[in-house]
């Protein structure tokens, strides 16, 4: 229930003030005219009275119902009037209590140098006050009032040092919320800078696959009509396998909110098909397992499937013709060792060391905390080795 007055009063911050104001104003208005029966003042001649108060209390309190947006200007205002009161020899009356609550708006919504400003204009008049109240000043009653005044005061001080603090905390955490959704934009930007180079690697292997089918039906098509036929229906299959993980990868980059049909991920059950892939397109590959295979992450999993596909596919492109191609897996105790060898002319190839692919490999298994090698061997042919954390390792740093 506090709370939600709390609340209401940060958002209609003038009628809050208006709320007590008003009261505050008919009771001055009142005493004012009780002091003006009662008491007469004659200033230059003119017979201060009824009207003379009443005005005066007008120009101590009306000021007030602007004191959240100009607090220094309402206390000079105020204080001003006030000065002008002591001039003419008006007593102080109820409603010069507009001075103490001007130098409180002043006090909790400026800085420290108006604050104790308004606080010592505050004393001064409270000075001047006494010596017109009487010719002999108590000195205890008027320590008593000045600690009524620093008690105001302090009163300000205290607010707005709470004030900021809470406004401090506000912009921090708008600041934190702000630094936690650029981190989120960051990562989601990194995701898709991912499966961008994902999608890289599946069109690659694809469109390598379709060029050497098609180069392959070309050359056999008056030669041997049945086999260009197999290789046309080969690149038939893999367009429609690569259209299938474009539209999945691209389904992921779309951020129109527009559902799509995702295909399963490959993993180490497809690497079979995926050799046998190759071999159709005119590469021979030997695909070798040693040592207990272990069952792995689907993104280890992933991982692996693709830097099969992207070193085969390099060799598709880069081995030239007669290249044969031997996929190694050697489970041990807390790694999987991959190697991926030909025996082709891939080691001449402009720009093979500096492929796009051979970074998406280093980036991939480097989530697993393993490492990858690629460079040309001796005598010809190239080799990429990976080697990948298996067990709990590896799900440790997959996690």
């Amino acid at each position: 229930m506090f709370g939600r007055l709390r609340a209401w009063s940060r958002r209609h911050p003038g009628t809050v003030d208006a709320l007590w104001l008003t009261p505050f104003l008919l009771v001055s208005l009142l005493n004012a005219r009780a002091v003006a029966v009662d008491d007469k003042v004659v200033w230059g001649g003119l017979d201060f009275g009824l009207p003379g108060f009443l005005g005066l209390g007008l120009l101590l309190i009306v000021p007030l119902f602007w004191q959240r947006r100009r607090p220094l200007t309402v206390f000079a205002i105020v204080s001003l009037v006030s000065f002008g009161q002591w001039l003419i020899g008006v007593h102080p009356l109820f409603f010069n209590l507009s001075v103490l609550i001007a130098m409180y708006a002043v006090a909790s919504r400026r800085p420290p140098r108006w604050a104790v400003t308004a606080g010592l204009v505050a004393e001064l008049g409270l000075l001047l006050s006494f010596g017109q109240i009487t010719a002999n000043p108590d000195l205890t009653s008027f320590a008593s009032a000045s600690v009524f005044v620093v008690a105001i005061w302090i009163t300000g001080i205290y607010a707005n040092t709470r004030r900021r603090y809470l406004e401090s905390l506000e912009e921090r955490a708008e600041r934190a919320e702000h630094e936690r959704d650029q981190q989120a934009r960051l990562a989601a930007a990194a995701e898709r800078a991912r499966i961008a180079r994902e999608l890289h690697d599946v069109v690659a292997h694809n469109v390598s696959v379709i060029i050497v089918q098609a180069d392959g039906a070309g050359y056999a098509i008056d030669t041997d009509p049945e086999q260009a036929r197999r290789a046309m229906q080969a690149v038939s299959a893999t367009g429609r396998r690569a259209l299938a993980e474009m539209r999945r990868m691209v389904g992921v980059l779309r951020t129109d909110g527009v559902p799509e049909e995702y295909a399963p991920q490959p993993s180490l059950s497809q690497l079979d098909d995926l050799v046998a892939q190759v071999c159709s397109s005119g590469l021979p590959v030997d695909l070798r397992v040693t040592g207990v295979p272990q069952e792995l992450p689907e993104g280890e999993q992933l991982t692996v499937y693709r830097i099969v596909q992207e070193a085969l596919t390099n060799t598709l492109k880069h081995g030239g013709p007669g290249s044969r191609a031997t996929v190694e897996m050697e489970y041990g105790v807390r790694e999987l060792l991959l190697r991926v060898t030909d025996d082709g002319r891939g080691a001449a190839a402009p720009g093979r060391e500096g492929g796009h692919g051979l970074v998406g490999m280093r980036e991939r298994v480097a989530m697993f905390g393993g490492t990858v090698e690629a460079a040309p061997l001796t005598g010809g042919g190239f080799r990429v080795t990976a080697r990948l954390p298996t067990g709990e390792t590896g799900e440790s740093r997959a996690a």
